[in-house]
């Protein structure tokens, strides 16, 4: 599930990249609308099984594009250090391609619901309540992770 690095010697075992994933604090995802324009942005997500579930608005650009072209990129970027006497940088990082897609009813559920422990583990209660009064008003998307790649100078 890797693709071949230019600079093998940097690159991350696939535990080791789904680790990163698992542990990032946000993503970002790409997509390529119909006119064949990329598009970018931060999102927050949460990994169930091998998916990355992920919230947002009825309407928007994102929502086009990944009506027009489902196929999708994912970066997450860990930790960084510049190194200026060395003129490189310390990192990490992963990339992730695959296949978005709206889920619906239990899956949008479990989604909005693994999103909570991530970012709000103090107030589980109080997110349930507010998906429940919200959830209405937002979609649930799923990627399946169909490639996976990490790489680090460490």
């Amino acid at each position: 599930m890797s693709t071949k690095l230019r600079r093998p010697e940097r690159g991350m075992t696939e535990s080791e990249a789904r680790e990163l994933l698992e542990r990032g604090e946000y993503g970002i995802l790409s997509t390529c609308g119909s006119d064949g324009q990329p598009y970018g942005l931060p999102l927050s997500y949460c990994i169930i099984g091998n998916a990355i579930y992920f919230h947002c608005a009825v309407a928007g650009h994102k929502l086009d594009n990944l009506t027009a072209n489902n196929r999708v990129s994912f970066c997450v970027v860990g930790s960084t250090e510049v190194l200026p006497d060395k003129f490189a940088t310390r990192y990490e990082s992963v990339i992730v391609s695959g296949i978005a897609s709206e889920v619906f009813d239990d899956e949008k559920q479990k989604g909005l619901e693994g999103l909570l422990p991530k970012y709000s583990p103090g107030f589980i209660p109080e997110g349930m309540a507010y998906i429940k009064a919200d959830g209405e008003r937002t979609k649930v998307f799923r990627i399946d992770i169909g490639t996976i790649c990490g790489k680090a100078r460490r």
